[in-house]
């Protein structure tokens, strides 16, 4: 079993997922504005509370996964970030990459918060799984998220159709997925 490791930078605490976090890991899932790019449907109680035990899931068998961001100076989790391997139904296929994947409260956005967990988290996943694939998918519309994979090194390298339109991008630096 892999050890979750807990990533600090200077103004964040990227830390395994806890049961506590469960009451405001429900208000991120459940927010309209949150999962607006991501499926659009906020998530019900039952289905954060699997999302919440796949993160550990995750982590237990591929050595990879997502952790909670915690702002340093409130202590509160603001969001999530990290990687998995989904298994989508989607072509091209993106199996056998490192998923990347971002998700923060809508008052945590827009302070670099973002951009300062995903560059630690890929400095991590380059010293753990070199030479390993990093790939995203983000909705056309998600103009933000695609200006930050962009900032990051992402490319888009083609387009699919995943509960809608989605663009998928894969970061410069790692073989093609």
């Amino acid at each position: 079993m892999a050890s979750i490791p807990t990533i600090e930078t200077e103004r964040l605490l990227l830390r395994p997922h806890t049961i506590d976090d469960f009451p405001a890991y429900q208000t991120l899932w459940s927010d309209e504005a949150v999962v607006r790019h991501i499926s659009g449907i906020p998530s019900t109680r039952e289905q954060t509370w699997a999302r919440l035990m796949r993160a550990a899931g995750m982590w237990h068998h591929m050595g990879f996964g997502f952790l909670a961001i915690e702002e340093k100076s409130t202590g509160q989790m603001i969001g999530e970030a990290g990687f998995h391997e989904v298994r989508r139904d989607m072509s091209p296929s993106i199996e056998g990459t490192l998923e990347v994947g971002w998700l923060l409260s809508p008052e945590s956005q827009g302070r670099g918060y973002a951009m300062e967990a995903l560059q630690a988290l890929i400095g991590w996943a380059g010293a753990n799984f070199p030479g390993k694939p990093m790939t995203c998918i983000i909705s056309p519309e998600n103009l933000a998220s695609l200006r930050l994979a962009g900032k990051l090194g992402f490319a888009e390298f083609a387009r699919a159709d995943y509960h809608g339109d989605v663009i998928l991008l894969s970061r410069s630096g790692t073989p093609p997925a």
